[in-house]
């Protein structure tokens, strides 16, 4: 028995010996490392900036009443076109108690001195017309009439622009009517029929009883970090991208940067303005958010690799380029512009090189 457990465990010695050794010749037949290979592409480099803003119309005019009252008509309502001049709205003038009163009292006092002067002119001019008094006293009292008579007439008219916002001499000029001050679109009407308006004064900016603006000419307003701004200058051409209208691009031109920064949760953002250049029949509707690629540079129609294909020691790059299967040479490329992923090569490659590609 004990003859048979010696043999067993001799056996298993060798069977476990031949294992390790059949183990470690697998480990060193492992397959060899097969590399992957690009080759260069003619593409465009376009390296930019981004900012995040709005599209807003360039012309946005709030129209305000030119007397203060109460809504009784409305003309137009969002969306509606138009032109300078058009009916926006009617109001119906409330005029003050005290400034009635005072012209009441104006017109009285007004009134009282015309119909004396009016007495002693026509007496003046009996006795002119008889020889008694001499021309120069007749003209005086003629011009004390005319300007009794003025007065008088002053006095009504003011007294009827306070009621009714309009006197009869003014013909169709009215200030009751509020009429758009330039041609475009109706953008909002923030008011009802019914509402009380006060117009514009020392101390109140005024009721806005409409917004009207030009949708033709529509600017880019959007913030650029303070890392960023010295990187741009007027002219430079802007890419939009409108979140509510995908697949569509629309080109702008830089035309306005901030000389100051406003700080806004801890970094510097300065103002920009581009004018977003709109092709027939484009329409885009204000207030879209929108975010602008910005141009910084770029090269059309150069040879490009992928920027992970090179290694960069200090300032040289190098490649390793296949002169045979799974055989490569490192060589020396000079590179220009990146826009972060692809970088242009200015010498060192040819579009028919087969570049390797580093594993991980």
């Amino acid at each position: 028995m004990k003859k048979f457990l010696k043999i067993l465990m001799v056996v298993v010695l060798i069977a476990l010996f031949g294992w390790v050794v059949y183990y470690l010749y697998n480990q060193t037949k492992k397959d060899p490392i097969v590399y992957d290979t690009e080759t260069p592409e003619v593409t465009n480099i376009i390296k930019k900036t981004v900012a995040t803003g709005s599209v807003v119309p360039r012309k946005e005019i709030q129209i305000k009443p030119q007397e203060s009252g109460i809504i009784t008509e409305i003309y137009v309502e969002p969306g509606d076109e138009v032109k300078k001049g058009d009916l926006i709205a009617k109001i119906q003038i409330i005029p003050e108690m005290v400034q009635v009163n005072n012209a009441e009292s104006n017109l009285k006092k007004a009134d009282i001195n015309y119909k004396n002067a009016q007495i002693e002119y026509k007496r003046k001019t009996e006795l002119y017309n008889t020889g008694v008094i001499p021309e120069s006293e007749y003209l005086e009292e003629k011009l004390r009439f005319e300007t009794a008579q003025a007065d008088k007439e002053g006095a009504e008219s003011h007294l009827q622009l306070i009621k009714e916002g309009v006197t009869k001499n003014m013909g169709n000029q009215t200030n009751t009517l509020i009429r758009s001050t330039i041609t475009g679109m109706v953008l909002d009407v923030p008011v009802k029929e019914g509402n009380s308006v006060i117009k514009s004064n020392t101390f109140n900016d005024g009721t806005t009883v409409a917004i009207v603006a030009d949708m033709n000419k529509m600017i880019f307003q959007g913030k650029v970090d303070e890392t960023e701004v010295g990187k741009i200058n007027d002219g430079m051409q802007l890419l939009l991208s409108i979140g509510a209208i995908e697949d569509e691009k629309y080109e702008a031109e830089l035309e306005f940067i901030a000389p100051k920064g406003v700080e806004e949760n801890g970094a510097i953002q300065f103002e920009i303005k581009a004018a977003v250049n709109l092709k027939d029949g484009q329409f885009i509707r204000a207030g879209y958010s929108a975010t602008a690629d910005i141009v910084l540079d770029r090269r059309d129609s150069v040879i490009a690799i992928k920027e992970k294909l090179i290694t960069f020691n200090n300032d040289s790059a190098f490649i390793e380029v296949e002169t045979e299967p799974q055989v490569f040479e490192k060589k020396n490329i000079q590179t220009g512009l990146s826009d972060g992923i692809n970088i242009e090569v200015v010498e060192g490659v040819t579009k028919e090189d087969k570049i390797k590609v580093p594993k991980g």
